[in-house]
């Protein structure tokens, strides 16, 4: 199954297939003819995955690995220095080539590691979980998390290949499922009523795995489409953070430790919705549907904090532009939009209990 994401000269190939790790080297041989690789990968997938894609790779390329450890920690700034000091250890120019082998925090941090170090470097994302696999591995935004708030500091940098294995997700913890299928929800929410009425019918991520490489098809191709309309996320693609601008500030107001980012859209996506509802702007009845599937699938819809405890990082969000804070909103399942407003939106509910 093959997706193409057309920007131009920024366009690259996106292969979906079960078994496809196994043969990752041919599709890598057919994207580059340099002569080293950086793999960066975390201590749980690396040794599931990572040493058997550097033999895979060792015939035709000098293949070297970093290895950090797991978990949203690991996104931060100050982790930067340790992997730009093993690109120059290992002498990794601008003619070679990094691999993000991991989930959505190895996928951001390489790719913003990659974007920066030397200018830019080639990029493969390889993802592991299903989070990424269904959206951070596509598109191009890389980033690191600050002390003040989630990804504030990125690049819009597309890769050159993306491969994504559905197989390698029976080896993730449930609770990453779960975390994953907070991006798969949002992608009914935003742009595809049939796939949320598919959640809504199955009701657990068992009932759904027949159909998880068409799933994950449909989410990566709604992002495609989005994504060459938008590349530099100024308008329509902004479409893609519905329920992350309530969803970061919970992450951040926990340090990154307690909800996963896909736990915090889920909260994220309820909530905001349920206010909407009360303006008016969402039709009745939406957040109880988005509620209903949640709880399908195990995912939190609340997290016990008042608004007013989150205000700050509310007004550190990437989506305000021209002091117009920009929240994605629902018409209804399916059918989502920008609406422009200021911080107001949030602060008459500021005792209201998210």
């Amino acid at each position: 199954m093959k997706l193409n994401v057309n920007l131009g000269e920024n366009s690259y190939p996106i292969y979906i297939e079960n078994n496809l790790l196994s043969q990752a080297a041919a599709y890598i041989r057919s994207s580059f003819a340099g002569k080293k690789i950086m793999i960066i990968s975390d201590d749980h997938v690396y040794p599931l995955y990572g040493e058997s894609l550097a033999k895979q790779l060792s015939s035709d390329y000098e293949c070297r690995h970093l290895v950090l450890p797991h978990g949203e920690p690991t996104k931060n700034f100050q982790t930067l220095p340790e992997v730009y000091a093993a690109l120059l250890d290992a002498r990794i120019s601008r003619s070679d080539l990094v691999i993000a082998l991991g989930g959505g925090v190895i996928g951001d941090l390489a790719g913003f590691a990659a974007a920066s170090y030397l200018r830019g470097v080639k990029l493969i994302q390889i993802p592991t979980s299903l989070l990424a696999q269904v959206d951070s591995s596509v598109g191009g935004k890389v980033a690191v998390d600050l002390s003040q708030g989630k990804n504030l500091v990125g690049a819009f940098y597309q890769p050159s290949l993306v491969l994504i294995d559905p197989l390698v997700l029976n080896t993730l913890d449930a609770r990453f499922i779960t975390d994953g299928m907070g991006e798969v929800i949002k992608y009914g929410c935003i742009r595809d009523a049939e796939l949320f009425h598919t959640l809504e019918s199955r009701r657990s991520f068992a009932e759904l795995e027949d159909k998880l490489p068409a799933i994950i098809e449909r989410c990566v191709d709604i992002k495609r489409i989005v994504v060459e309309h938008d590349q530099f996320d100024t308008g329509e693609r902004m479409l893609l953070n519905f329920g992350h601008t309530l969803g970061h500030t919970v992450e951040q107001y926990y340090h990154y430790g307690r909800e996963s980012h896909g736990e915090a859209v889920a909260i994220g996506m309820y909530q905001i919705t349920k206010l909407a509802e009360k303006e008016d702007l969402t039709s009745a009845g939406t957040s109880e549907r988005i509620l209903n599937v949640l709880r399908a699938y195990g995912l939190p819809y609340e997290c016990g904090l008042p608004i007013k405890e989150l205000m700050g990082a509310i007004t550190l969000d990437k989506k305000n532009l021209n002091n117009k804070l920009n929240v994605v909103l629902l018409h209804d399942i399916g059918d989502s939009y920008i609406h422009p407003t200021t911080a107001e939106f949030f602060e008459q509910y500021s005792d209201s209990v998210l």
